[in-house]
């Protein structure tokens, strides 16, 4: 007889237990005369010579505007005592009675501006109330975590201007960059928060092209858009093997009927379908679908076939695909443009999206416009290599505390390792200002708030939202 057990209720891990353990004693370590902490978050450095951030909002709204309620923190505090640690329960229980809310003042840059590495991006102030002020760094576990979506409207910031190098050299329409990478990403990530802020992001760069639905809808709900990224109909393998090989062409054929000829589109809809080719054989697959039954039944309902190959030497299987095409089409139908380029009719193009990263779309891109073909012919689709291709080192993003007040006097305070001079933190309290044409840290004196040039703004304060941003507005910052 089968056993039938009772669901689990969902884990909701509040702003209180979302910490490391090792915080829960730091209380007991702080000087204690100590009134107010402040400490900041930047990456120091690594792959990129700029950083951004993406998600704060998000975070905001998801998690640090929750009320603080006696049942979290009565939890809290049977949790610690079990887990090893102690715990502030006077602290945590005056901090609901008097604020509400984790009373901290967050100013940050606003999202999607690109500076250069080693500045200031988000600024984290306690209350001055020595009662609660190390609540500052007990958000340096959820703050931190931010590396990761400013990492990803980096990267695909970078990736932007890769095809922007590609498109302006050798295409007439270099307008199209804004669906040249696809996002593929969402099963090869973690959970689907990841999937969430992931996604986001890369639309947040400019690209306009997803398939993680995940993404698509925390853009469109957190940042206001009706509409962040788009998709195409496409096949998969098993919409493509359940036929067998022996059926390859009228499985084609049906596809084509059902997505290009018979569906109707909105106004201002591109029709474009994409059909996965590497099932069995990719290179009889694109004989295939040059020959006239296949051929003119895409060219005449007006649409797009997008061949994605996906397996191989991504270099040698699409200079063979371009030849191919070449070979087989009816003359005239490969052309060349403006540029001198070579272009497929514009009722095929290809995408390739196994293997696909910031690195190898460089190769292939040089690799296929040296042999004379457009980058308008191609798009890419990428999973792991757009979503999973970083972590917190990638950019070094560190969480540090620049200053204090001690005894009703201010305090800098900063680390320097003698054996890791990278690792050195600021100092003071802190702001961002536009600097000519870049932008600077500066140390600010102390009890000012903020420099009269300061780029940094207030996000929330003490239970409050004060800033909200737009993906429009977003994208506008990041543009290249």
């Amino acid at each position: 007889m089968r056993t039938a057990f009772k669901r689990k209720t969902i884990l909701n891990l509040d702003n209180i237990i979302d910490t490391d353990s090792y915080k829960l004693s730091h209380f007991l370590l702080y000087p204690d005369d100590m009134e107010y902490m402040e400490s900041y978050f930047e990456a120091r450095g690594g792959e990129f010579t700029e950083c951004s951030l993406f998600a704060l909002q998000y975070f905001i709204h998801r998690y640090l505007a929750e009320p603080l309620t006696d049942e979290a923190i009565d939890r809290m505090a049977s949790f610690a005592e079990k887990h090893g640690e102690p715990f502030n329960l006077e602290g945590w229980r005056y901090m609901k009675e008097k604020y509400g809310y984790i009373p901290v003042t967050i100013r940050a840059i606003p999202e999607g501006l690109i500076v250069p590495i080693s500045n200031v991006i988000i600024v984290v102030r306690s209350p001055r109330d020595p009662k609660i002020a190390w609540v500052t760094n007990w958000l340096e576990t959820e703050l931190s975590r931010l590396w990761y979506p400013s990492d990803v409207i980096i990267g695909s910031r970078e990736v932007m201007k890769v095809w922007k190098h590609y498109l302006d050299k050798t295409s007439d329409t270099p307008e199209e960059i804004v669906f040249k990478h696809h996002d593929f990403g969402s099963r090869g990530v973690t959970c689907r928060e990841q999937a969430m802020l992931g996604g986001a992001a890369h639309l947040a760069a400019g690209f306009l092209g997803s398939d993680t639905l995940a993404g698509v809808m925390m853009a469109n709900h957190y940042y206001d858009e009706e509409m962040s990224g788009f998709s195409i109909p496409a096949t998969e393998h098993s919409t493509m093997t359940i036929f067998g090989e022996e059926n390859e062409k009228q499985t084609v054929i049906r596809w084509v009927t059902k997505t290009l000829v018979e569906r109707q589109l909105p106004p201002g809809i591109p029709k474009l379908a994409a059909c996965v080719g590497d099932s069995w054989d990719i290179f009889r697959f694109t004989r295939m679908v040059c020959e006239d039954d296949v051929r003119l039944l895409v060219k005449n309902s007006g649409g797009t076939l997008v061949v994605r190959p996906d397996s191989g030497d991504p270099i040698d299987t699409l200079l063979k695909l371009f030849r191919i095409f070449e070979e087989c089409l009816p003359e005239g139908e490969v052309t060349k443009n403006g540029k001198g380029y070579k272009v497929l009719p514009p009722y095929f193009r290809m995408i390739w999206g196994d293997g696909i990263n910031r690195r190898s779309m460089k190769s292939i891109l040089a690799a296929v416009t040296d042999h004379g073909w457009s980058a308008s012919n191609l798009a890419f689709g990428s999973g792991g290599g757009l979503l999973m291709d970083f972590n917190r080192d990638t950019q070094k993003h560190a969480f540090k505390l620049c200053y204090a007040i001690v005894g009703g006097k201010g305090r800098k305070v900063s680390k320097s390792p003698i054996t890791d001079r990278g690792k050195r933190s600021k100092e003071g309290r802190l702001d961002l200002i536009k600097y000519g044409n870049g932008y600077r840290t500066v140390v600010l004196d102390d009890g000012v708030d903020q420099h009269p040039d300061s780029v940094l703004v207030t996000y929330y304060d003490r239970g409050e939202i004060t800033y909200h941003t737009t993906l429009k507005e977003v994208r506008a910052r990041t543009a290249i």
